[in-house]
């Protein structure tokens, strides 16, 4: 405006204008004055205005229609030269916007006029043209006047005015619309009140619409009308009007002008009411029409399509679409349902094309497929539109292959010239030959199933605009379709082309969809994101509003997210059939290319969308693609058959999906062998499988993170691919090109030899890529590894066949790079690499271990952030699967293992930390079983660890060192390393010595942490050994496992063990705290105590040839349970040294007494074993805890005595050394300890009643060992166990000092227990074979070891009961029955239960017995009995008088006793048994007889009398006969001794007679009767017989008897009993001779009587002389009637003794006859009687002197003096008393 409103340019104008006037009236001057004359006052019109306004243009214009008329007349004159000048002066004036409206109609109607003449037709579009863009003056009817005008010269004849016309009327229309756009942006502050659109009615005027709107509107609906072939409302006078422009025109304003119809209710009102019915009534015939109904060229319009109008509608339906979708929603649905039936293989191929076009003008839209999408296919009950486009497309494409182009419709492009016919020609025959040629020319093109189709170069301009420019074949000739606007006819369509364009379709879409997803997508995270940070800053005041946002914009993001997700479920299935049959037809790489790009695109945004079924379909197409036709891969097979059954369909009816074709027609560049469980033959790889494979390495790099689950296809197709190329992994998991050995199936070319480094590389970047990749992804990808590897695992199975490691190595590889966050991959890495490292294969274990070892070093020396160092965590997790491989139980693992652990301990070993335990688990997870050389190693590991690392180890982890040291000590491969294990635990044990406090410090410092972290979680806090301090606990691990170790099969370490563990104790104890010790007695030790026990009791008897190897094994040694034996002897005897030495520890024990029962316990069950061995041990050591050392022979004490020898351990703290050969292994602190004792310091005195607890408990243990080993068996048989007299002899040795602690508290009760025991000790035999090395020699009597033993513990007893209260001295009696039991073994040995024993004698048999063939041999208890004996003599000579002896009757048992041998006599097994009996009865009796003349009257020795007599008897009268070899000196010793028994009697018992009971007196008196008469062998010899009758014993015998009767001490009645009874003894025993006598020499006859007969009546016969002499000699009143009744009553005896032929008898019958003589006198006065007498005696003489003479006379002489026996004489003098 400003160019031509300057003054300049007004002053131009005014020129122009005049020199315009002044030309016309020239030119009319002549012909048309009127003219002439109107131009002249125009000149002077313009003049004028000019003149007197300033502003000349507004002036000209209100003036304008005077100024124009000059003008229009010359207009009106009709010639051509006048009507140009005035036409150009008029455009130059309505250039200047001069013209009014008025003026403007007035100019119309001049140019209607115009034309109707047909005069200026170009000029006057030129004018109209003018007119109209140049202002807006012109409306309604004016305008609709000049718009028919240019209508009407479209029609014209003439091509260039119907062209120029048509390109006006497109502008005018064009115009119209702008204006409307122009007014609406002048009104567009102003808000209108909407008023309805009313239907049909009033349709010439709409009075809501401003002017140009009123303008556009009319002249759009009447475009409708003509259109619809129906009459203008408002372009009044058109004549002819076209469909074709009518529709462009149609599509020109909806094109370029949509927001007119958005704006204005009017304008939408006519799309829907008559533009969308007018499109859907002339689609109708391409609806109906099919192909093949009719063919000729002018059909019916109805029935036959029209191209020209087909294809402008379907440009007005593009527009349609994509302005005013929103508003045709319904009517759009319409319009796509006829695009995708347009594309129906019954159509007309131009048809199709043309409508395959339009469809790629939707598919460059993709915001308008979401707004489908939305509208229809999310809508519940609409038809799917979107899914019907994009499956129609693919259903297209499908039905080109299978049916091809035919008919005039279609045309090869053989036709098009260029270098291109002569192949395309061949193609058409022999297509395979176009992709296989070598030098012929490669077409682009698809090939299936023998069709070949072209690919045409189709490219696209302005995408944006949707709008095809040029769509060109290989011969570069420009068409078609949409853009065919002249063509009356429907082209010829170039083979090839609608696949091309269905093809851009298709990679259009996708790129569209992808690009408009992926970007809303992306705005969606960031804005998630920023809204997530926004929230997070504290903002009070905003907070709901904030919440507010976030909601909203979670919702609108939920809502794209649908949208998106049904754009891709709608479209996917229809674009992956069509892209995988494109791909499989594909004989062009460029298009190859497009295709994979395309399914890898949509893979990418379906897996960014989480589709996992659509997305794995993309992938499972580009990895079959990948692979060799119909290859047999498991997981692509199971996925396509899961594809197949999703059909698709296209407007409701199913369509069939054609698998691809197995034909290839691409290069093979690989020959290989399929990765199968059984391959069958070779497989091929073309170039475009490798192009596949790229693709696929592509996917996976650039998208992994969305693949997921879809990473086991990907993984598993490159396993299979990289199989088929040979290519294996290195180092580090990088796959490298392999041998060519691999095999001659494999061929490769060179091309993809030159790639196969290429392939590795993409391959490795693709895992290093993985870093890149968030957690989720990352996992996802490790899974798919991890299912890769077990297939390869499963198919490795069974078969030695090379197995893939592709998944392994990747694993590895995928690790290394992924280390900075090892941590989220690490369980499900190494979990499954565990996993491998258990298979058979060993090549599979092999690569397992190796990536795992490898992962485990890297993760140890990668940086991480936080070190490692301060990530405990980390790396426990990073050693945890190290660990795990020792569940392995393959030797190659676990040496692998092994040195993974060396390197690690080499490399990193001072920094592992609280990896520690880990790896000392690895070193002690080894087992027995597993070979010795893998034993080997993990020692050598451990030997590393324990002398060079133990300082730098936390010291919560040496426990786990002991335990590990202690295995091996287990390990029975190698005895060398069990020993030396056990000397590893010794430095393990110096070092805790060294380091203590240290070690204390720290241990206590963790146990703070834990207990704390164990209340806070409310449990309680739970370690071995707790509550023991921590460095204790270490101490007691220590222990225990030395204790397992002593209970180990092998004897060697066994014995090492328990050396160890005790000196260990014993040089370390001392650190341990006081209540620790408790835990060491009862955990440890009597654990251990336990352990050994029950391996020794149930060890094998069966004997042992050989060590191993030819080592030797001694006699005592050579079966399991004698080296049991020995084991259990150094246990207990290392327990029972610890009882001792540290005493003063283990006192204080609350438990200590129960501790010493166990203790007791075992030494008991020891004690009671059948092992000799272990016996005796187990004695020793209850010497060594009662602190016995037993006595040392002079030659064997040491050198220097002990510094400490404490006898009794009465006072708590004093030691002794273990025994005096022992000594202790280190000398700490328990000399200073005991030292302290010995030292200023008071010694602590303990509690004295639990002091005699332990010591009755002891006795009690020794009461059972006893009681339990000395008790005779109850069956007797070869295997009968007896106790051996060491083992006895230790036991009763035991007792003087046990005794010494209890015997306050000893009992009568104990006594007996005491005495069982003893008895039973020296009851017991001893086996044959060892009874030379025991018993003594013959010629010696020498007590046994135990003998003395027993005799020694009664000793001590006796001497304990002597200075002992009156309560123990009643033990005397028990004392005197012990020992007299033993004093009966003289003669009857001691049967031991029902055991047969071959009794030793004296030793005149033993000789003989100890040759006898005999399994147990019984002791000689002769000297051990008569020991007792000499005992039993010394302490009755101490005791005798004492209350309980006398009570007892001690001395009657005594008595009792002696009687056995002095009975037995010559019978006795020794000769010196007798003997030492009577000495020893004598030595009593001359003790204990006064003792009991003076109880004699309590009557306590009563029942002794008897017992003596009969001892007495039995001994002087003894039944056994002497030896026959006994000599005469012999005989008259033993007659002396008889005689001392005699002179006893006469001494010690006749004198007190008054305190003796008168039976005992009788019984004597009868036996010195029997012994004063003469009593003989019958062997003695007559030589002999005056020394063998005992004539001096008789004698004695005698005189004692003739003592006693006629005592003239008796002083009271009472004392002369014994002289009476004694008379009557003898006068009785004279009686029974001299009748036997009588009897004897009647009966002999002349026969002489036996010598020994006739000296006995001479000796009774001298006898009752003197015995009537002696009473002659008594006091009458000491002579009782009964006696000289006896006297008397021998008288007739005597005379019937006269006729004995013996002088000899004679001689002393008359001795005997004389003392009679004074028997003869009556009874008178004295004087009398004496006289009597006197003359009796005279009698008697006279009588003896003629005795010789009278002898003949004898019978008559008895018959003389028998009278005198009954004379009356006789019985007075007895009555007058007379002696």
């Amino acid at each position: 405006m400003s160019g031509t409103s300057s003054p300049e340019a007004v002053k131009k104008l005014l020129e122009n204008m005049q020199g315009d006037l002044r030309g016309l009236s020239l030119e009319c001057r002549k012909k048309f004055p009127p003219v002439k004359e109107a131009a002249e006052s125009g000149i002077i019109k313009v003049k004028t205005i000019a003149a007197r306004n300033t502003d000349i243009l507004a002036a000209l214009k209100e003036n304008s229609s005077e100024v124009v008329q000059p003008f229009l007349m010359g207009c009106g004159t009709k010639e051509p030269k006048i009507t140009q000048l005035c036409l150009a002066a008029i455009q130059r004036l309505m250039s200047h916007e001069v013209v009014s409206e008025a003026a403007a109609g007035n100019i119309i109607n001049m140019l209607w006029q115009l034309m109707e003449n047909s005069l200026e037709e170009l000029k006057l579009l030129q004018t109209v043209l003018v007119l109209l863009t140049t202002n807006t003056v012109v409306h309604d009817e004016a305008l609709s006047k000049a718009i028919v005008l240019c209508f009407r010269l479209h029609f014209t004849k003439d091509n260039i005015t119907n062209n120029t016309a048509a390109a006006t009327v497109r502008q005018v229309v064009t115009v119209v619309f702008e204006r409307v756009v122009a007014e609406d942006e002048r009104y567009k502050d102003t808000v209108d009140q909407p008023v309805a659109v009313q239907g049909n009615s009033n349709r010439r005027s709409v009075s809501t619409l401003k002017p140009c709107a009123k303008d556009a509107y009319m002249l759009f609906q009447d475009l409708c009308q003509l259109v619809n072939a129906d009459a203008p409302y408002w372009l009044v006078g058109m004549t002819e009007m076209t469909r074709t422009f009518g529709l462009e025109l149609l599509e020109s304003v909806l094109n370029d002008f949509p927001q007119v119809f958005l704006q204005h209710q009017e304008f939408s009102f006519l799309l829907k009411e008559r533009v969308c019915p007018l499109v859907i009534k002339l689609f109708s015939p391409n609806i109906k029409f099919r192909q093949g109904s009719s063919t000729s060229s002018s059909p019916a319009p109805v029935e036959k399509p029209y191209f020209p109008i087909c294809m402008r509608l379907l440009r007005v339906v593009s527009v349609l679409i994509k302005q005013f979708y929103s508003l045709l929603v319904t009517e759009c649905e319409i319009f796509l349902s006829l695009l995708v039936k347009f594309l129906d293989a019954d159509k007309p191929q131009w048809l199709r094309a043309v409508a395959v076009e339009s469809i790629h003008r939707l598919c460059v839209q993709p915001q308008l497929l979401r707004s489908f999408c939305q509208s229809y296919d999310m809508k519940q009950h609409s038809t799917k539109v979107f899914r019907d486009i994009v499956n129609a497309l693919g259903s297209f494409i499908q039905s080109l292959f299978l049916v091809p182009s035919t008919g005039n419709t279609s045309v090869m492009p053989n036709q098009t010239g260029g270098n291109a016919s002569g192949n395309t020609g061949s193609a058409q025959t022999n297509p395979g030959v176009l992709g296989m040629g070598g030098g012929a020319t490669v077409l682009p093109a698809f090939e299936y199933r023998g069709t070949w189709i072209p690919i045409l170069n189709v490219t696209v301009q302005g995408s944006a605009k949707a709008t095809y420019g040029t769509i060109a074949c290989l011969s570069c000739f420009h068409f078609f379709s949409l853009e065919m606007l002249d063509k009356v006819e429907p082209p010829t369509i170039p083979e090839g082309y609608a696949m091309s364009v269905a093809f851009h379709c298709l990679l259009d879409l996708v790129r569209g969809i992808t690009t408009m997803i992926e970007g809303e997508l992306g705005e969606a995270e960031t804005v998630s994101q920023s809204t997530t940070e926004t929230t997070s800053l504290p903002a009070q005041s905003s907070e709901q509003q904030d919440l507010q946002s976030v909601s909203d914009q979670t919702e609108k993001e939920l809502v794209s997210r649908a949208v998106w997700e049904e754009m891709v479920n709608a479209c996917w299935c229809g674009l992956l059939a069509a892209l995988s049959l494109l791909l499989d037809a594909s004989t062009d790489e460029a298009a190859t290319e497009n295709i994979l790009k395309a399914e890898l695109t949509m893979a990418a945004l379906c897996g960014r969308l989480g589709l996992v079924t659509s997305r794995d379909a993309f992938i499972t197409a580009i990895c079959k693609g990948s692979l060799p036709p119909h290859y047999a891969l498991t997981v692509l097979n199971n996925t396509t058959a899961a594809l197949s059954s999703k059909s698709y369909s296209i407007q409701g009816q199913n369509v069939q999906m054609i698998s691809p074709s197995s034909e290839s027609h691409q290069q093979v560049v690989a020959v290989g062998q399929p990765l199968a469980l059984q391959p069958q033959g070779t497989v091929m790889l073309t170039s475009k499988n490798i192009q596949c494979m790229r693709t696929l390495l592509n996917l996976a790099h650039c998208h992994g993170a969305v693949l997921g689950t879809s990473w086991q296809l990907v993984l598993a197709t490159l396993q299979h691919l990289v199989w088929i190329l040979g290519l294996k992994p290195g180092v580090g998991g990088a796959l490298k090109p392999g041998r060519a050995v691999e095999g001659p199936s494999t061929v490769l070319t060179t091309a993809v030899m030159t790639d196969l480094p290429v392939i590795s590389n993409i391959l490795s970047r693709l895992f290093e890529s993985s870093q890149y990749l968030d957690d989720v992804s990352l996992h996802h990808l490790i899974n798919a590894l991890c299912s890769l590897s077990l297939e390869a695992m499963d198919m490795a199975y069974g078969n030695n066949k090379e197995p893939s490691l592709f998944a392994v190595a990747k694993l590895l590889e995928t690790g290394l790079v992924n280390m900075h966050r090892i941590e989220i991959l690490w369980r499900p890495l190494t979990g499954h690499l565990l996993e491998v490292c258990q298979h058979p294969n060993s090549r599979m274990r092999e690569w397992g271990a190796e990536a795992l070892t490898s992962l485990i070093k890297a993760g140890l020396t990668f940086s991480h952030d936080p070190p490692l160092s301060q990530n405990q965590r980390l790396q426990l997790l990073l050693l945890n699967p190290l660990k795990e491989l020792s569940n392995i139980s393959h030797p190659d693992i676990r040496i692998k293992q092994l040195e993974c652990v060396l390197q690690i301990l080499q490399s990193q070993g001072d920094s592992l930390g609280p990896g520690w335990p880990l790896v000392l688990g690895v070193m002690g997870a080894i087992r027995s079983d597993q070979g010795e050389s893998l034993i080997r190693t993990a020692f050598q590991c451990l030997q590393l660890v324990v002398t060079d690392f133990l300082p730098t180890m936390p010291c919560t982890c040496l426990q786990i060192v002991v335990e590990v040291a202690g295995s091996f000590g287990l390990h029975n491969q190698e005895l060398n390393i069990s020993l030396t294990s056990i000397g590893l635990l010794w430095n393990i044990s110096d070092y805790f010595f060294q380091r203590g406090e240290i070690i204390e410090k720290e241990l206590n410092k963790e146990e703070a942490v834990l207990q704390k972290q164990a209340e806070e979680k409310g449990v309680m806090l739970n370690r071995p050994f707790h509550p023991a301090p921590p460095f204790d606990c270490l101490w007691l691990c220590l222990y225990a496992k030395l204790g397992e170790l002593c209970v180990d099969p092998r004897p060697a370490v066994r014995k090492s063990a328990g050396q160890t563990l005790f000196s260990t104790i014993g040089a370390h104890g001392t650190l341990l705290q006081h209540s620790t010790w408790h835990t060491v007695i009862w955990k440890v030790l009597f654990h251990l105590l336990d352990r050994v026990r029950e391996s020794s009791t149930t060890a094998d008897k069966e004997k042992i040839e050989s060590g191993g190897g030819n080592i030797l094994i001694h006699h005592s040694r050579d079966t399991a349970e004698k080296q049991w034996a020995e084991t259990w002897v150094l246990t207990l005897a290392g327990v029972a040294r610890i009882f001792n030495t540290r005493r003063y520890l283990l006192q204080p024990l609350g438990d200590f007494s129960q501790a010493w029962d166990v203790l007791l316990d075992h030494i008991q069950s020891a004690a009671l074993s059948k092992n000799n061995e272990v016996s005796l041990a187990a004695l020793k050591s209850f010497q060594e805890i009662l602190q016995i050392v037993s006595p040392v022979r002079d030659s064997e004490k040491p050198d220097t005595p002990p510094a400490i020898n404490v006898s009794v351990p009465v006072v708590v703290g004093t030691t002794t050394a273990t025994s005096l050969g022992r000594s202790f292994m280190r000398t700490d602190s328990i000399g200073e300890r005991i030292g302290r004792y010995n030292g200023s310091e008071p010694p602590v005195i303990t509690d004295e009643i639990e002091d005699l607890n332990l010591w009755w408990a002891a006795w009690n243990s020794w009461y059972r060992i006893g009681s339990e080993s000395t008790r005779p068996p109850i069956t007797c048989d070869k295997l009968t166990f007896i106790p051996s007299q060491p083992f006895l002899t230790a036991l009763i040795q035991i007792f003087p000092a046990l005794y010494q602690h209890i015997k306050t508290g000893f009992s009568m009760d104990d006594l007996q227990k005491l005495g069982v025991i003893l008895h039973g000790a020296v009851s017991v035999p001893i086996s044959s074979d060892a009874s030379p090395f025991i018993l003594p020699s013959y010629t010696e009597a020498v007590l046994t070891s135990l003998q003395e033993a027993v005799l020694t513990a009664l000793d001590v007893l006796q001497k304990a009961i002597c200075v002992g209260s009156e309560s123990m001295q009643i033990m005397y009696p028990a004392i005197f029955d012990q020992l007299l039991a033993f004093v009966e073994f003289s003669c009857k040995p001691p049967q031991y239960g029902q055991l047969e024993t071959k009794h030793i004698a004296n030793a005149k048999y033993n000789q003989i017995q100890l040759f006898a063939p005999a399994e147990w041999v019984a002791l000689n208890y002769v000297p051990f009995a008569e020991r007792s004996l000499e005992v039993v003599v010394d302490l009755y000579q101490k005791t005798a008088c004492h209350k309980a002896v006398v009570t007892e009757k001690v001395l009657q048992n005594i008595i009792k006793t002696l009687r056995i041998p002095l009975s037995l006599k010559y019978s006795c097994p020794s000769e010196s048994t007798w003997k030492l009996a009577v000495s020893s009865l004598l030595k009593v009796l001359s003790i204990g007889l006064p003792v009991a003349r003076q109880h004699a009257s309590s009557g306590k020795f009563d029942s002794m009398w008897p017992e003596l007599a009969n001892t007495f008897e039995d001994f002087l009268f003894t039944k056994s006969t002497p030896p026959d070899n006994l000599s005469i000196q012999e005989f008259q010793k033993n007659e002396s001794i008889d005689v001392e028994v005699v002179q006893l009697i006469s001494t010690e018992i006749l004198p007190y007679a008054n305190f003796i009971p008168k039976e005992f007196v009788g019984q004597i008196m009868t036996m010195l009767n029997k012994g004063s008469i003469h009593s003989q062998s019958s062997s003695f010899t007559e030589a002999e017989i005056d020394i063998r009758m005992r004539e001096e014993f008789s004698k004695v015998c005698f005189e004692t008897l003739l003592q006693f009767s006629f005592s003239n001490k008796v002083t009271t009645p009472q004392e002369g009993y014994i002289s009476r009874m004694a008379l009557s003894v003898l006068l009785k025993r004279s009686q029974d001779v001299l009748h036997r006598y009588i009897e004897d020499e009647r009966l002999s006859g002349k026969c002489p009587l036996p010598r020994q007969q006739v000296t006995e009546i001479i000796f009774v016969l001298k006898a009752v002389s003197t015995l009537i002499d002696s009473l002659k000699k008594t006091q009458p009143e000491n002579v009782d009637a009964n006696t000289w009744a006896q006297v008397i009553a021998l008288y007739p005896t005597l005379v019937e003794c006269i006729t004995c032929s013996s002088s000899e008898v004679c001689s002393a019958l008359k001795e005997a006859l004389v003392p009679f003589k004074d028997f003869m006198h009556p009874p008178a006065s004295k004087r009398e009687s004496s006289q009597l007498l006197l003359s009796h005696e005279r009698c008697l003489s006279s009588t003896e002197q003629s005795y010789d003479e009278l002898l003949p006379l004898r019978s008559n002489l008895v018959d003389i003096l028998f009278p005198f026996c009954l004379s009356k004489l006789v019985t007075d003098w007895l009555k007058m008393g007379i002696c």
